[in-house]
């Protein structure tokens, strides 16, 4: 049998430079260990795209390191990691918010304690958003659309049926209200939105009557609290995690539901949207816009149609980054070391029958 040791590995050096940890967050991490613990710092790069679908591979120096060791802290928690840790590994951490990539056999089998970033991601989403709804509700794509051309042309702001409107003149759905849509809601009800949001079912199967969050967000939940919020809303933002009960969740009929000029945006995952109907919805200007971070496939390919489309606001999977990342991504990793060695409950452990 594996002896154990008291070992944490730290396998965060992410080939993207603004997710790579700095020197200073590995030292706090290190100065947060037990004298008796040892910190191992993985040099391979690793990949945290894809929730860390990248990953590394089976000789890597993280598996070598992992065996006997306590804890791993990664982007994602690839396979060979469990396996190679199965007999000494109490914890494990992804960077990520996200964890389908590492809901593999291994990690499902495992007795391992799995925490996810859950929330860490929310404040620079939050403002992704806001700036999204932004570049619709106030014009911005009409005024790029000008621009390009050298146009001088304030019609499309002038009309009597133009498009331009406030925030706070708007009803604003938010599918998957959890720490990401909660960031999401209370910036927008600052704003003097009103908010609906979306969250999980009633798990008796039954219709909870709504009710409302300390921000003012209307609670609803269910398939019954769906299609309100699609019928209601003038923009609807997906923040749910990708589940195998979310997966192609705005199908082309609940696309159709959606309030005629509504905006779409999602910054959760491109698997929740039949993108071919959205498109059409697009095209045909029943919706007003969508702003689109996440993709069925990424990257986009270069002849996928929603190229092409003028109201269309498209950003490569960066909603989430920012400099304080890190920051908070330490904090959580080292309040959850001293909860682990307390035997207390850990922050953002996942639920791996739900899937987040």
């Amino acid at each position: 049998m594996t002896g154990r040791a008291n070992r944490m590995v730290l396998d965060v050096a992410d080939r993207r430079p603004i997710w790579a940890a700095p020197e200073w967050a590995i030292e706090e991490i290190r100065e947060a260990l037990p004298e008796s613990w040892e910190l191992h710092v993985v040099s391979e790069p690793t990949d945290g795209s894809g929730d860390g679908a990248g990953g590394m591979g089976g000789a890597s120096e993280s598996v070598r390191a992992i065996r006997g060791a306590r804890a791993y802290v990664g982007f994602g928690v690839p396979e060979e990691v469990i396996e190679a840790g199965a007999e000494t590994l109490e914890w494990v951490h992804t960077g990520a918010a996200g964890v389908g990539s590492s809901l593999h056999p291994a990690m499902r089998e495992s007795r391992v304690r799995f925490t996810n970033s859950a929330g860490i991601h929310g404040p620079p989403m939050a403002e992704t958003v806001l700036g999204m709804l932004l570049h619709f509700t106030r014009g911005l794509d009409l005024a790029l659309a000008s621009q390009s051309s050298a146009l001088w042309d304030d019609d499309p702001f002038l009309d009597t049926d133009t498009p331009v409107r406030e925030l706070s003149s708007m009803t604003v759905g938010i599918v998957g209200y959890g720490g990401i849509g909660r960031e999401v809601g209370w910036r927008l009800r600052a704003l003097g939105s009103r908010v609906l949001g979306l969250r999980r079912g009633d798990p008796t199967g039954g219709e909870s009557p709504p009710d409302t969050d300390e921000h003012g967000a209307v609670i609803l939940r269910g398939d019954g609290g769906l299609r309100r919020l699609l019928a209601e809303s003038d923009a609807v933002v997906l923040t749910a995690p990708e589940t195998e009960g979310t997966r192609g969740l705005l199908s082309g009929e609940r696309i159709a539901a959606m309030a005629n000029g509504a905006v779409l945006v999602n910054v959760a995952r491109g698997s929740l949207v039949d993108e071919d109907a959205l498109f059409e919805a697009l095209h045909s200007g029943h919706l007003r816009g969508a702003a689109l971070d996440v993709f069925q496939t990424e990257p986009l390919p270069a002849g996928h149609p929603l190229w092409s489309l003028p109201n269309v606001l498209i950003t490569p999977h960066v909603s989430a980054v920012t400099r304080g990342f890190w920051r908070r991504q330490v904090d959580l990793i080292t309040g959850n070391l001293e909860r682990l060695l307390a035997g207390q409950p850990l922050l953002n452990e996942v639920d791996r029958a739900r899937g987040y």
